[in-house]
């Protein structure tokens, strides 16, 4: 018989059993995995499970909301079930094989009535209370982008400015000295209130109430050559609706360059207010970070080439696109390929395996891994404008071109006849347009190009030049 409980002093999972101790026991998730613990022999054996897990060299956090198959050589799992118990760092349930694993938030607020009781409290708060700033990035799923490096120059700047920052669970790792606030938990719904300034990189989300005294910076998350919002193809007038009550709600709105503040203001009838070009904020690692840290952290070798695979969402699919094999791509090109799947692909997709491949799309800070690659192949992710501050060659992996730019999103222009790199149809077109050692001089004037109108206020300062804006119009105070 197998039997299940939880040490909630040390947050585990305790799975046992009779018989000879199993040479095994795993619990294994789309973004995490885990080994126990096995102790015992001969009548009895006992797997310990932690509930934390490290990643890319970083600390133990809580393991990452999701449902995990247990795996242990021998063992019955059908009678094990345990009700939702929260932990410091997690809810855990487990039925059966399933291990349920979720932020630590009380069932009960989760219930209508909980949500609707929070609300109301948020309604009734009086806003702006805290000279805080309410930091959020890709709805929570991680902490990165701009508001990240604004949050590194802000405490640079202004150490005694509290800093929250809203996650999904408390597998997302936080800056040094800045709170977690869990999504839908009683201190998120707070701290969103009391916050002075509000920084996000998208939309907001839940019941938003502009506080008295209370501003709102839209950082967006990157320059567009997909056509957004306003923009996108056919009418659909709840969109168009949608999109004009979510820009009112933002006070300044941040743009790369001068191309994106053009487009952005349209897109997202963003007329009167003012948009800060500055240059990306998270763009200023590719400047002055270090390459060689990062591919350490990572556990890449010195000298090994890296080939980073970083596609954009496509809107009818949930999961990333597998326009290559990583593994075989990683043997053509005697390679190292890191994986990184859009942020709304986190929650369902799965983490790509194989030899010399690495599925970065749970990495927190993408302009790391751009700094850590030697090559960039993406399609019509706004990537292709921050990779470019690195000057190193970029390939475009289009085989959904068509469909794409005619029916599912559509372009501001036309990539073909300006990226500063080759367009290839498939994996066997990229592997020879990667061994062509002619590329960087073929399209060495298109890349100039290119960076001249895309860059120019990418110099390792954007997010310094942000945070001064931002104490300047008193948004927050030292």
């Amino acid at each position: 018989m197998t039997t299940a409980r939880i040490d909630e002093a040390a947050e585990t999972l305790v799975i046992a059993g009779a018989g000879q101790r199993p040479t095994t026991a795993e619990l294994i998730g789309p973004r995490a995995r885990v080994d126990a613990r096995v102790t015992g022999g001969g009548k009895t054996w006992k797997a310990t499970f932690p509930l934390r897990a490290s990643r890319w060299g970083g600390p133990e956090l809580p393991l990452p909301t999701g449902d995990y198959e247990l795996r242990i050589a021998g063992a019955e799992f059908g009678d094990l079930l345990i009700a939702p118990e929260v932990l410091a760092g997690v809810r855990i349930a487990v039925d059966g094989a399933t291990v349920r694993i979720a932020a630590p938030i009380d069932p009960a607020y989760e219930t209508s009535e909980g949500q609707a009781t929070l609300e109301g409290r948020y309604v009734a708060h009086p806003g702006a209370t805290e000279n805080a700033v309410f930091f959020e990035s890709f709805y929570g799923r991680t902490v990165g982008c701009n508001p990240q490096a604004i949050d590194r120059a802000l405490f640079a700047q202004a150490p005694d400015v509290v800093r929250y920052w809203s996650v999904v669970d408390l597998s997302v790792a936080v800056p040094d000295g800045a709170i977690a606030v869990v999504e839908g938990s009683p201190e998120w719904w707070r701290a969103r209130a009391a916050s002075r300034l509000l920084v996000v990189n998208d939309w907001l989300r839940r019941r938003f109430v502009r506080k008295p005294g209370q501003k709102v910076l839209q950082t967006w998350h990157g320059t567009p050559l997909k056509r957004l919002a306003l923009h996108r193809p056919g009418f659909d007038p709840r969109r168009m609706a949608a999109v004009v009550k979510e820009s009112r709600r933002w006070d300044v709105l941040l743009a790369q360059n001068t191309y994106s503040e053009r487009i952005l203001r349209k897109a997202y009838a963003f007329f009167g207010r003012p948009i800060w070009v500055e240059g990306y904020p998270r763009n200023d690692a590719l400047v002055t970070g270090d390459a060689a840290g990062i591919r350490g952290d990572l556990g890449i070798a010195d000298g090994e080439r890296v080939l980073l695979y970083a596609p954009t969402w496509r809107d009818d699919l949930t999961e990333m696109v597998d326009f290559i094999d990583p593994e075989e791509l990683a043997r053509q090109t005697d390679s190292v390929v890191l994986v990184r799947g859009h942020s709304r692909t986190i929650d369902t997709g799965r983490d790509r395996a194989g030899a010399r491949v690495i599925d970065v799309t749970g990495y927190p800070e993408t302009s790391k891994l751009l700094l850590a690659a030697d090559v960039l192949i993406t399609d019509y992710s706004s990537v292709m404008f921050d990779f470019s501050v690195t000057g190193k060659p970029m390939y475009f992996l289009v085989p959904d071109l068509d469909h794409y730019r005619g029916e599912l999103r559509g372009f501001y222009f036309d990539l073909a006849t300006r990226a500063p790199g080759p367009l290839v149809h498939s994996q066997d077109e990229l592997v020879t347009a990667l061994a062509d050692s002619t590329h960087e001089s073929v399209y060495a004037e298109r890349y100039a190009a290119w960076r001249a109108q895309f860059n120019s206020r990418d110099d390792g300062h954007s997010a310094e030049r942000v945070v001064a804006r931002i104490l300047d119009q008193g948004y927050v105070t030292r």
